[in-house]
């Protein structure tokens, strides 16, 4: 199979990356990256010789094609991801997310793919003040980063539909684990823990994630790409639901630092309280995730002390 991975040179992606070529000896892999601050080509530095690399924008028709060309299936990891950025800057999450996703989409039409990935996130559904949302729930963006993909999943669905385009959505929770940037929650404070800086925690802290290790997400994603049914939707959730004050005292005391350099400051604007999905569609895929969330944030705190470069 040739198989084009767009966003491969960011944090999920560069995982999936490594797991394709781990798991699936013989694949021909493409990458298309545009190589932004959190999308490094050093991410992918020891792989570089195992794969084709392209630099390119995936609104730009061009960069899609050539990246494209003769491929098989795609998986789109492209996308701008940082909530706090997309409220100072909505429209280049819009730009990205959405219509990247509809030159992609278009391509693969034209280009007569097999199977097209659209890697989508739990926040399309919102806040879940009780239960866990399935994957027939409604939509309910709250930010413009969520609300663009939001319209990515949605346009990915209207081509199924339209022009029969083989596209599965999978919808994971909160990721973590090696090369994420450290703009996100557990990779800041990890380097501002071991630094010993302070860690400023949104609002009262009791706002909730589910934690999903990044090399289980990818081994799920692997599953929905070979096995996953076209125009269907996949929530992928670890089954670790944590306050983020939870999680911050856990790094903390990891790194043997004191709950002193915790430090509350003004919550972020439209602030989703707790995110929860209901995961038992992948699981009777076959998938479940295989590292324990003590493990795995250890294993996290480890790379990140012996990967500060």
């Amino acid at each position: 199979m040739k198989l084009l991975i767009t966003g491969g040179a960011g944090f999920i992606g560069c995982n999936f990356v490594r797991h394709i070529l781990e798991e699936h000896a013989g694949y021909d892999v493409v990458v298309l990256d545009k190589l932004t601050y959190a999308g490094r080509r050093e991410n992918l530095q020891d792989v570089l010789p195992d794969i084709t690399f392209v630099q390119g924008d995936i609104c730009n028709k061009d960069d899609v094609a050539l990246a494209m060309q003769g491929c098989d299936a795609a998986v789109n990891f492209a996308a701008e991801t940082h909530v706090d950025r997309s409220i100072t800057d909505a429209g280049s999450f819009v730009r990205t997310n959405v219509l990247g996703t509809h030159v992609l989409l278009e391509a693969a039409r034209k280009m007569c793919l097999e199977k097209f990935v659209q890697i989508g996130t739990d926040e399309v559904y919102g806040s879940a003040f009780s239960g866990s949302f399935n994957e027939f729930d409604s939509l309910n963006p709250s930010s413009p980063y969520s609300a663009s993909k939001a319209g990515a999943d949605l346009l990915s669905r209207a081509y199924f539909t339209t022009f029969g385009l083989p596209v599965s959505i999978t919808r994971s929770s909160n990721n973590f684990g090696p090369y994420q940037f450290p703009e996100k929650l557990i990779p800041l404070f990890i380097l501002r823990a071991r630094n010993g800086e302070r860690l400023p925690v949104y609002g009262t802290g009791q706002n909730v994630r589910d934690w999903l290790y990044v090399r289980d997400n990818c081994s799920a994603i692997d599953l929905v790409l070979h096995k996953g049914l076209a125009g269907e939707i996949y929530n992928i959730g670890g089954g670790n639901e944590l306050t983020n004050l939870d999680i911050t005292k856990k790094i903390l005391s990891l790194l043997n630092r004191s709950e002193d350099l915790i430090e509350h400051v003004g919550d972020r604007l439209g602030h989703d309280f707790r995110y929860s999905i209901d995961c038992n569609k992948i699981r009777d895929l076959g998938w479940k995730p295989k590292s324990s969330f003590e493990d795995a944030l250890r294993d996290t705190v480890e790379w990140y002390l012996k990967n500060e470069k």
